[in-house]
């Protein structure tokens, strides 16, 4: 009876192991991940088949197609990021985690079919928040401070835009205004943000959310004219230092300088970036589609990759799949592995005053003059504040090309 009993067991066992998987169902679905205070970030994605999604954060859309299954749980991995969801199927939808395994985050996740970002509690709708918010995360703390522009648009109760900050913008946020309250969200597979505020015409009072490991304050009263410093006048040399110079790793291990032949007598721009960014992913597509109207041998970028990765391995695969994902040509050096600290990386390159924000691009002229730095990078979230970017960079570019 006792071996009878084991048997049986065991082919349960392997019965189980071997139980087809269930497999996403065509839909419309709102996932939520748990941050902190109880809060509920939500987005929204649709699912086109089994192993095609689409994730929607206001006027974004990002097409997942890293789909894969172990029995009853699908593992969805979006684009280029690291992060990936793991999550049981069952008849009432998903239940899983967001994990992000260099840094060791785990975040609680779930979805089923429903079409709406956040339900509204309230018939009313009590602020209007359309236009320019000057903006301070963080008001109460000296070292933790610092600024932002927060740029919407209304219809109604639905809202969209972002904030802009002196390094980046927070993506493209999408939520609504349920009577004095505004709730904004937004998921890309590297980033989960949320934003929740008591609102009135002229002033916000809120909190913002980064997953499950970041909560701070923030207030923001209406301005219209109200504009962040110059991204130019951020980062700059040193006193002492002429000129911008490093020699890093590629992938096979050879040191890359810009000393090095192929960058003699040629505008060069450094991006100071890492395969976890979004706003380097932006730049990066920026710099691709650039590249791709306006060939030409006299311009060459190098992008220095400042990595969480725990392994050179793992950087490199990071490093790679974000080339092939979007189609970069342009080499990727290993500049930092294991942490993206900027003091860290400053200390890498000791001729500027510090590194900022990632991205950062250094532009350099033929006789490898550094002409400008620019901190940050204003994505196609920020709209005119994007296409206003594009034009300063093409025109600038070409001066420098035509020197």
């Amino acid at each position: 009876m006792k071996k009878f009993l084991l048997l049986f067991l065991l082919l349960y066992i392997i019965s189980c192991g071997n139980k087809s998987p269930n497999k996403l169902e065509k839909g419309t679905y709102r996932a939520t991940l748990k941050v902190q205070d109880n809060q509920d970030l939500p987005f929204i994605f649709e699912v086109e088949n089994d192993s095609l999604l689409t994730i929607f954060n206001a006027e974004e859309k990002i097409t997942v197609d890293e789909i894969n299954y172990e029995n009853d749980s699908v593992i969805i991995k979006t684009p280029v990021f690291e992060g990936y969801i793991k999550a049981k199927i069952d008849e009432n939808g998903l239940k899983g985690f967001f994990v992000k395994e260099s840094l060791d985050r785990i975040v609680e996740f779930s979805a089923s079919k429903n079409k709406e970002r956040f339900s509204k509690k309230s018939s009313e709708v009590k602020a209007s928040i359309s236009g320019n918010w000057e903006t301070v995360f963080s008001p109460n703390s000296e070292s933790d401070k610092y600024i932002a522009k927060g740029i919407f648009r209304q219809n109604k109760e639905k809202i969209t835009g972002t904030f802009r900050t002196t390094t980046g913008d927070y993506r493209y946020l999408e939520g609504i205004i349920d009577g004095d309250s505004l709730k904004l969200s937004t998921f890309d597979g590297a980033h989960a943000f949320l934003f929740t505020a008591k609102v009135t015409d002229s002033t916000m009072i809120g909190n913002f959310y980064s997953g499950n490991h970041w909560k701070e304050p923030f207030v923001a009263k209406r301005n219209e004219n109200y504009e962040l410093p110059k991204a130019d006048s951020l980062t700059f040399l040193k006193d002492g230092f002429d000129k911008f110079d490093f020699s890093f790793p590629n992938e096979k291990g050879k040191l890359i300088s810009l000393s090095d032949k192929k960058y003699q007598n040629k505008v060069v721009l450094v991006q100071i970036m890492g395969s976890w960014c979004p706003n380097c992913l932006d730049e990066s597509k920026f710099y691709v589609n650039y590249l791709k109207e306006n060939p030409n041998e006299n311009i060459e970028i190098i992008g220095l990759a400042f990595q969480v990765a725990k392994t050179k391995e793992l950087a490199f695969k990071r490093i790679n799949r974000l080339e092939e994902r979007i189609g970069i040509s342009y080499p990727i050096l290993l500049a930092q592995l294991g942490s993206a600290d900027k003091i860290l990386a400053q200390e890498k390159l000791p001729m500027l005053n510090h590194v900022l924000s990632y991205p950062t691009t250094i532009f350099i002229d033929k006789k490898g003059v550094v002409r400008k730095i620019h901190t940050g990078f204003n994505g196609p979230a920020t709209g005119e504040k994007y296409l206003e970017y594009k034009k300063e960079f093409e025109n600038f570019t070409a001066s420098l090309l035509d020197e």
